[in-house]
C-alpha cells in the first residue's frame, strides 16, 4: 500500500468511534436505563454547586485579580453558569421532584475548620470549605431542600473519599443523571466512577461548566459513548415526561 493510500485510509477513521456502538449497547444505551427510571431508581446528582466554586467574588474566586483563572476564563466560566447551568439545573431539580426520584447534592466541605481531613489533592490546590463557611453554601437557586441528600467531601472523586456508593445502594439507586462544576474535573471524575461500578449514567451536556470551551468539549467528547449517555435539558425532561408521567 502506497504512502498516500495509507493516508487515506487512515483519514477514513478520524471522525469515527469504532467502539461506539459496542458501548452504546452495554452500557451508555443498555435497557437497564429505561428500567432505572420506570423503577423510580434513577437519581439527579448535583455536584459541587457551592460558593467555593461557583460565585463571583468567592471561593478560588475571590480575587479576579490574582486567581489562577484568567479573567476571561471567568468570564466565559460564569456567564455559562448564570445564563445557562443554573437555569437548567433548577429545571431539572424540579422535573425529579415532581415524580420524587431522588435529588442528591455534593459539595467540598471539610469535617474540621482546620481542614487537617482534607484530601492530599485538596490540601495542595489549597481547597478549603470549613463546616458553617460562606464557602460550603450551595449556590441559592439550587440548594437542597429540606430532607434531600448532601454528601460532603474533600477529593474531586466523590465516590473515592465518601460513602455516596452506599448510600446509593441503600436507596436502590442504579441510574444517575449527573450536572455541576467542573466539567471537566468533579462531574466527570464521578462519571467514570458510577460508570465503573455498574451504574447508569447520562450526563447533561448544558448542565455542567468549566473555564474554557474547550476543556467543556473535551469532557462531553470523551464522556459521551464510553461512561455516560449525553443529553440536554430539554431532552432528559421529555424523557422524564415519556417514562415516568407527567
Amino acid at each position: 500500500m502506497s504512502k498516500q493510500e495509507t493516508t487515506e485510509q487512515g483519514n477514513k477513521f478520524i471522525d469515527v468511534d469504532p467502539l461506539r456502538d459496542t458501548y452504546r449497547s452495554s452500557i451508555t444505551h443498555a435497557a437497564g436505563v429505561q428500567q432505572s427510571l420506570q423503577h423510580h431508581n434513577t437519581a439527579l446528582l448535583c455536584i459541587d454547586i457551592q460558593y467555593l466554586d461557583a460565585a463571583r467574588g468567592h471561593g478560588v474566586f475571590a480575587n479576579a485579580e490574582t486567581s489562577t483563572v484568567p479573567g476571561e476564563a471567568q468570564d466565559y466560566y460564569f456567564d455559562r453558569l448564570e445564563q445557562t447551568v443554573l437555569p437548567n439545573v433548577a429545571r431539572l431539580q424540579n422535573a425529579f421532584r415532581a415524580r420524587e426520584l431522588e435529588v442528591i447534592h455534593t459539595r467540598i466541605q471539610s469535617l474540621t475548620h482546620d481542614g487537617r481531613d482534607r484530601g492530599p489533592g485538596h490540601k495542595r490546590l489549597g481547597l478549603h470549605a470549613p463546616p458553617g463557611s460562606k464557602d460550603a453554601e450551595f449556590i441559592e437557586a439550587v440548594a437542597p431542600l429540606e430532607n434531600e441528600i448532601v454528601i460532603n467531601k474533600t477529593a474531586s472523586g466523590v465516590f473515592n473519599c465518601t460513602n455516596i456508593e452506599y448510600v446509593l445502594r441503600n436507596l436502590k439507586v442504579d441510574g444517575l443523571f449527573v450536572v455541576g462544576v467542573y466539567s471537566n474535573e468533579c462531574v466527570s471524575t464521578a462519571i467514570r466512577d458510577a460508570c465503573d461500578l455498574g451504574f447508569y449514567v447520562t450526563l447533561i451536556a448544558d448542565g455542567c461548566a468549566t473555564v474554557t470551551p474547550e476543556l467543556q468539549h473535551a469532557t462531553i467528547t470523551t464522556m459521551k459513548d464510553r461512561y455516560a449517555r449525553v443529553l440536554t435539558t430539554a431532552e432528559a425532561i421529555a424523557e422524564l415526561q415519556a417514562v415516568v408521567g407527567a
